[in-house]
């Protein structure tokens, strides 16, 4: 089920004090690189992850398989940071 706008503006106030946690390096989204984002979207439900593509058409790209594989919704993009929301079996986040 898609986010409502309101929980949308909720997430993403909560992901501003967050570190990156994941880096998608020159070597792209390799599939230990997938295993980690799906692990940190496990733990932590609310993921930031740098995407180091030059170009934005490819970085748009790799965000959007990010979400597909990892079934995340994407609640920001800005520049090279993505920021992803899975909720877990526990629901960490009341949104």
């Amino acid at each position: 089920m898609p986010l409502s706008q309101k929980q949308i503006k909720k997430l993403r106030q909560l992901a501003h004090h967050k570190k990156v946690i994941v880096i998608v390096g020159q070597h792209g989204l390799t599939d230990p690189v997938m295993f980690e984002i799906d692990n940190a979207l496990e733990i932590h439900e609310l993921l930031k992850v740098r995407i180091n593509a030059s170009d934005k058409t490819e970085r748009n790209q790799l965000i959007d398989r990010i979400a597909q594989q990892t079934q995340s919704e994407i609640v920001q993009r800005i520049g090279h940071i993505a920021v992803f929301y899975r909720q877990g079996d526990d629901n960490q986040l009341s949104i």
